[in-house]
């Protein structure tokens, strides 16, 4: 008997946006889930982008996995498919979006107009007065097609201050409350974005904190109900059952989409984590998967697990299939140097010196090129790979024709400074993984 679904699904939902980023969008966003999961509602949290670390900052405060969405990397259908599924569950849905509002192709408004959810936004209120209203009426006006609920005010400083905001926001604009500055609500940075919360001690008096400016702002109202459409997908045939992946996760490796995981499980992979950190030895697997992260933090840790190196290089030594997405990309290197210009040993299996620098590196969404086909992916980093293989080749950047970043491959290795989104192209994940 094959199960009825509903072709539509709906839920409140809201969309967080902002004229640039550093406005304190996931500041927001997080105080405004953790007050609905406060009042007893289930809260399903969505950021726009392939952003790893805001997520982990919304989890907590939502108390429910987050997952990226994005037109682009993910494509339409998925992006459907993944709302439908949370407005089937949940009580509201909060969507944040990434840099601008109308930064990217696609934009964070082009999401936001394409599922007709209405936009908050919220403006850094710090240095400025009457240009907050100006800066509302610029962005509220830009695309006619878009709804906004209203604007936020945040780091106001005082109660004049509050006026002149005031003051200056356009009649058809809906001011919805101030958060103010208040340094013990805010949320700490490093060179690749906000700070893991499990290394915040105070993280939860902060959420709670954000959650009581919420419940005095009329951003608690709630918003207004959307319909998601259903898609129904094919289910992956499971072409990895015979195949057990061991999986990078700890304090240096943590940049895993949660989709990736899950194509993986529907593919019938049997899935093992591990740490390069703590560990001596592999699990049993056919295949390793090195995500990025943070192994800069903990180069010397990592250079001086000795047995962790021995038991890769075997594994690779033997020809089982390897995937390292940027920070393990740097971990399977000669060399890592860090900010501190201290030079540490890394596992080395193949050439390559790591640089960590202060700028910023290559970012943006790209499609990798590879020999068993293409996939869609994204590139942060703050460091560079001197002294490398040749690659094979270079991924296609999304919106600019200069080439992308290389790709590496040595016996079953792939390594390149990409994010890989494996629902985007199934095909091309079996092969990378299988033996």
């Amino acid at each position: 008997m094959v199960s009825f679904q509903p072709t539509t699904a709906s839920c409140p939902a809201i969309f967080i946006s902002a004229p640039a980023s550093g406005q304190g969008k996931t500041t927001i966003t997080a105080g405004l889930a953790r007050y609905h999961h406060n009042q007893g509602r289930k809260v399903r949290v969505f950021k726009t982008g392939p952003d790893y670390l805001d997520p982990l900052i919304l989890q907590r405060a939502s108390h429910h996995p987050v997952e990226q969405i994005d037109l682009w990397m993910m494509g339409e259908d998925y992006c459907r498919q993944v709302l439908y599924q949370a407005a089937c569950e949940a009580d509201l849905i909060i969507i944040e979006g990434a840099m601008g509002l109308y930064d990217g192709d696609p934009s964070s408004a082009d999401l936001a107009e394409f599922f007709g959810i209405p936009i908050v936004l919220v403006i850094n209120g710090q240095a400025m007065a009457q240009t907050f209203g100006a800066i509302t009426l610029g962005l509220t006006h830009y695309r006619q097609a878009l709804t906004f609920a209203g604007v936020i005010a945040n780091n106001v400083a005082s109660e004049r201050h509050k006026s002149l905001i005031k003051q200056s926001i356009p009649n058809d604009v809906t001011l919805l409350g101030y958060f103010p500055r208040n340094q013990q609500m805010e949320l700490p940075h490093r060179h690749l974005g906000l700070i893991d919360p499990n290394e915040i001690e105070d993280f939860e008096q902060r959420l709670e904190m954000l959650a009581n400016e919420v419940s005095l702002s009329d951003i608690s109202k709630q918003p207004l109900t959307i319909a998601f459409k259903n898609v129904l997908n094919q289910a992956p045939q499971p072409k990895l059952t015979a195949c057990n992946i061991a999986i990078a996760k700890d304090e240096a490796f943590s940049f895993i989409y949660a989709e990736n995981i899950r194509l993986l499980e529907a593919l019938g992979a049997t899935i093992q984590y591990f740490s390069p950190l703590h560990d001596q030895a592999l699990p049993i697997a056919d295949a390793l998967w090195l995500p990025g992260g943070y192994p800069e933090l903990h180069k010397e840790k990592l250079q001086n697990n000795h047995p962790m190196h021995q038991a890769i290089q075997q594994h690779y030594q033997a020809g089982k299939k390897i995937l390292a997405e940027c920070g393990g990309m740097l971990y399977i290197q000669k060399t890592l140097t860090g900010i501190d210009d201290k030079t540490v040993n890394m596992v080395g299996l193949i050439s390559g010196d790591g640089h960590m620098r202060t700028r910023s590196g290559c970012q943006g969404m790209q499609t990798a090129l590879l020999p068993e086909g293409e996939i869609r992916a994204h590139a942060h980093h703050h460091s560079r790979s001197e002294n490398t293989i040749d690659p094979i080749s270079h991924a296609r950047r999304a919106t600019h024709p200069a080439p992308g970043e290389a790709i590496y491959r040595s016996k079953g290795l792939t390594a390149s400074y990409l994010h890989l989104f494996f629902p985007s192209n199934e095909a091309v994940i079996t092969k990378l993984f299988l033996k």
